[in-house]
């Protein structure tokens, strides 16, 4: 039976992956430093996944292997960590014969291309965190030219999740407690994003696939709107007031000095002030994938908020 790693279980897109994966005859293997069953067969392993060793000894055995871990959310972190780890995951699949599946987001992309996002948009970050993304992208395709591994790096959007993204923590939070929802730098900007139950179903359909490997796959990503449409809809679906507060650059940047994440979120404020959208076409055709009723996904995120 196939062995499928993942590395960060039980995250945003690891939960829905799992559910998927179990839908397929394969093994799965949690890993993370307290891993807990989404399945009842769910194999678990506690690791630090910051130590080489440990993340060798995760590896053992795997037929294919998929990242989705997040470390946290400052440039410091991501400089120290992300590098390292990502040699240290690539080192292990070629020793193990195993294949890597890599979940990614936008960061490294060039800011000029954010228009119209493909498979195929160039890579030139703007940001420190978007060098960091890219450079573990290039370890990734450095091992692919070698041959010394098989990878996939999937792509996706800013989520529309109930924790770890703006949408769901500033947008549908605010609403559900009768506030504003809160919009960064610009609202007449177009923005889609990704819906992460759709992303843990063509995550687990690009691993599974024969024709997939040494490419860029890009997750489902919704249509885009403005933020003042993102707004009167998430208002619309939940029965809330359709009010907007904007988020202009200075305020985040004050809001930095007693917040680390507004801070972090500053770095990648230019996502924000122009439009973004980000293009499937690719998943879509390939695997004619249907993703999930939007007034469905804004309705599931919101209850599941407290």
């Amino acid at each position: 039976m196939t062995l499928i790693t993942i590395l960060g279980a039980n995250g945003a897109v690891a939960v829905p992956l799992s559910k998927e994966l179990a839908a397929h005859n394969v093994a799965i293997r949690q890993v993370s430093r307290n891993p807990k069953k989404v399945n009842s067969n769910d194999e678990l392993m506690p690791a630090d996944l910051t130590n080489p060793a440990e993340v060798n000894r995760a590896i053992v055995g795997s037929d294919i292997v998929i990242v989705t871990v997040g470390f946290e959310y400052t440039l410091k972190i991501w400089q120290a960590v992300w590098p390292p780890f990502m040699q240290s995951v690539v080192d292990a699949c070629a020793r193990h014969k195993a294949k890597l599946v890599f979940f990614d987001n936008v960061y490294m992309l060039d800011h000029a291309h954010l228009g119209n996002m493909t498979e195929e948009t160039p890579v030139n970050p703007q940001s420190g965190k978007g060098k960091v993304r890219a450079a573990v992208n290039q370890i990734i395709w450095d091992a692919v030219k070698a041959g010394k591994i098989e990878a996939i790096i999937a792509r996706a959007a800013d989520f529309i999740a109930a924790n770890n993204s703006v949408f769901g923590l500033s947008l549908l939070a605010n609403l559900k407690k009768g506030k504003a929802g809160d919009w960064l730098y610009r609202a007449d900007k177009l923005h889609n994003f990704t819906y992460v139950e759709d992303a843990g179903r063509a995550l687990a359909m690009v691993a599974l696939a024969d024709d997939t490997w040494n490419q860029i796959w890009h997750m489902p990503a919704t249509k885009a709107l403005t933020g003042k449409q993102w707004v009167d809809l998430c208002a619309e679906v939940t029965g809330t007031k359709p009010k907007i507060r904007v988020a202009p650059g200075w305020l985040l940047a004050a809001l930095g000095w007693f917040n680390p994440l507004m801070k972090e979120l500053g770095e990648m404020g230019y996502q924000w002030q122009t439009d973004y959208v980000f293009n499937c076409d690719k998943l879509t055709k390939r695997f004619n994938f249907v993703q999930t009723p939007l007034q469905d996904a804004i309705r599931d995120t919101y209850n599941k908020l407290p």
